[in-house]
């Protein structure tokens, strides 16, 4: 948490110090575009020694890293957690995923949910003007907060929500043991 902080003071002071001039100066260079390039966003928060240092180490371009860590770490998928008297709900928006692209399951009070959210064909696009929606696999694992009876697990979609409702199991009151 201190190290966000950190990063967050920083960023500031550097977007607080910037002139004008440097801003537009960045816009300008990308006035046909709708994004800002990685490096150029960067470029605009790091100081000169930073940038300098960065550039000596990476070796690999930033497309390459995109398309690996794209592979190696699926999407987190979003989810709420809470209980009534009798059970534990977890509700989680799969809005456009199908059913049979979805895997729930559970082991040792451990929940997992993942799966796979298409975007269709895009084998005829011919250049993007904003990607913003995540598309491919995701997963998220939880630790279930209170004891569930695993085998009595109800798993819904519908309306784009899956809810999965676990009955709770009853903890009996502890009993006062006197000691002699």
């Amino acid at each position: 948490m201190l190290i966000i902080r950190h990063i967050l003071a920083i960023l500031i002071e550097t977007i607080v110090n910037m002139s004008l001039d440097e801003v537009e100066e960045i816009m300008a260079r990308k006035q046909n575009d709708d994004l800002l390039m990685e490096d150029e966003l960067a470029a605009a928060f790091l100081t000169d020694e930073d940038t300098t240092t960065n550039s000596q180490t990476q070796t690999v371009s930033d497309e390459d890293n995109w398309d690996e860590s794209e592979n190696d770490f699926p999407g987190q998928l979003a989810v709420d957690v809470y209980e009534s008297e009798e059970e534990l709900i977890i509700k989680a928006r799969t809005a456009g995923v199908d059913r049979n692209d979805l895997d729930v399951s559970i082991s040792d009070g451990i929940l997992t949910i993942s799966g796979t959210l298409s975007s269709g064909d895009e084998t005829n696009v011919k250049n993007w003007h904003i990607q913003e929606c995540y598309w491919g696999e995701f997963s998220r694992t939880l630790a279930l907060p209170v004891a569930v009876k695993e085998d009595g697990v109800k798993a819904e979609l519908k309306d784009g929500v899956l809810t999965i409702t676990f009955e709770k199991v009853k903890q009996e009151k502890a009993t006062k043991i006197p000691v002699l």
